[in-house]
Formats: C-alpha cells, structure tokens, sequence
C-alpha cells in the first residue's frame, strides 16, 4: 500500500476536490467508510489510528497511474517508515486486489507478478513446477511490499535479498508516468540501475505495481540443526568460519541468551537451553546435505 497526502493543511476543498474526481473516476472502488480508513491508518505498531481520507482499491498499473495523476495535482506523500499512517490525512492506494501472478518461465527460472501477490501465494502457484522463491521475512508479506522495502530473511546467506532477486519493476512515478525498469537478462550493464534505486525506497520515489524475480528449484533434500554455545563470541565465531569454509548453509539464525529465554518460555522449548544458539538450515542432494 502507499499513501498520498492531499492538500489538506492548505485547503479542505482540495482534498475534497481530489476525491469527488477519484471517486468519479473509480467508483465503489474508491471507500470514505470510517471501519475501512481506519483499517488503513495503522501498522503493526502501538501507534494511534492516523487514517486517510479514502483508500482507493486499486486493479491495475493503469488504475494507480490515474490516481496518482488526480493526486499529484493536489498534494505529495510519502510512505518512508510511517506507512500505513496518513498523519495529514490524505489518499491510500490499496494493491491487494493486484494478486495476478502474469506470467513465470520454467526455462529461464523467473517470473513476473503484480505487486499484490503474497510470497505464498506465489510458491503455492510454483509448487507444481518444482520451483520456489526463496525470500523469507518471516511474514506473508506481499511482493510489491517486500520490493518496497528491500526485504530480507533467514534464507539471505545462500540464495540473497530482494536486492538480488528482483530483476525488473514496473513503477508509477509520483507524475503518474509508467515506467518499466531493468529486465530478465542475468547480464546488463548499459543505463542506470534503476531497479536498486526502487528498491527500498519505500514509496518516496515511485509505486512499485509489477516485480520480475528470479526463482529457484525446489531443493531435493533439506536438513535443520541447532548449535548452542556457552558464548555468543563462540556462535559468532563459528557462523564466521562456516562462511569462510564455503560451507553450503541456506539458513543461519543467531540467537543470544535473552532472545533464546523468551523463545522458551513463549514456545515452551524445554529441550534448549538459555544459551547463545544457532539455527541453521542445508539445502541439496541428500549425500551433498549429509556431507
């Protein structure tokens, strides 16, 4: 999602200006309920409800394309770390209805999604095809979301971040203008990288609305352990020297003492102790996992 602030400080008749064209515009797809912005004006967080003036659902590149167009001429916003919460009021986009999964290429190991798609939503689309996207939050967060943030995960130390996974986006800049950057080829060095500029900007240059990802197959065999360790130097140094070895790791935790003692109690992981831990993860074919 992303957030525009309307001229609100200024003027409430450009605020109310702006709406009366989305809502011309969109029609029930663009909500003023109270239960709806509220939905809208508050993250995970402990903050207070800061909502917006309407959410418009939007459908397409071209739906958020318009409203920027119709919102740009009455205001700027910005979605830096604040997010869902439009402290001046203002207008939030909503992509959660941009769910299409366009269109993935087995041979060439990528695939294309509107920025609504879930990350499990698209491995259970892939499963049948023996591939996977392998970018882990730790939530089911949506792809768009995930580009917008640059996000990472447990499974970064084999397979990379969105940084590294993310080939191509189509953006909507705050003009309203549709652009297309990067592309499927794995080797490019002609323009800007404009791609890594988008990527965690988080709203302020652009709305991401399609990302092309790199994908990977389905690993034949995967393998956990846990490794405890009376010191944390001794849980770092030893996560060093798996690096250095080249030793295959896709996952690597690390845990110190208190975040071990509220995994335990919240869990009830009776079987570990309160100690500096590492949780790590193997991924390949079963003599390559054993070894």
């Amino acid at each position: 999602m992303a957030s525009i602030i309307l001229e609100r400080k200024r003027s409430r008749s450009g605020t109310e200006a702006a709406i009366s064209r989305l809502s011309a515009r969109f029609g029930e797809r663009l909500s003023t309920s109270r239960a709806v912005l509220d939905q809208h004006g508050a993250g995970e967080a402990l903050a207070d409800i800061a909502a917006p003036d309407a959410v418009l659902f939007a459908q397409s590149t071209e739906d958020v394309a318009a409203a920027v167009r119709i919102a740009a001429e009455h205001g700027a916003g910005t979605s830096l770390e604040g997010h869902l919460q439009a402290i001046e009021g203002g207008l939030c986009i909503d992509l959660s209805q941009m769910a299409r999964v366009i269109e993935v290429s087995s041979d060439d190991l990528d695939c294309r999604v509107e920025a609504g798609v879930t990350r499990e939503a698209l491995n259970e689309y892939l499963r049948d095809s023996g591939l996977f996207f392998p970018v882990d939050p730790g939530a089911n967060a949506t792809l768009g979301g995930m580009a917008a943030t640059r996000a990472s995960g447990t499974n970064a130390v084999r397979y990379g971040t969105m940084r590294e996974l993310v080939l191509g986006l189509t953006v909507v800049t705050p003009h309203g203008e549709v652009i297309h950057t990067g592309g499927r080829a794995r080797k490019s060095a002609s323009g800007y990288d404009l791609t890594r500029l988008y990527l965690g900007s988080e709203g302020t240059l652009g709305l991401i609305t399609e990302v092309q990802l790199r994908l990977f197959g389905i690993p034949e065999h995967i393998a956990s352990a846990t490794c405890q360790f009376d010191t944390l130097d001794g849980a770092v140094q030893t996560a060093m020297l798996a690096m250095q070895c080249g030793i295959p790791v896709a996952r690597m935790e690390l845990l110190d003492e208190l975040q071990m003692k509220a995994s335990i109690a919240y869990s009830g992981l009776e079987d570990l102790a309160a100690k500096p831990t590492l949780f790590l993860e193997f991924h390949g074919s079963p003599s390559g996992v054993a070894e």
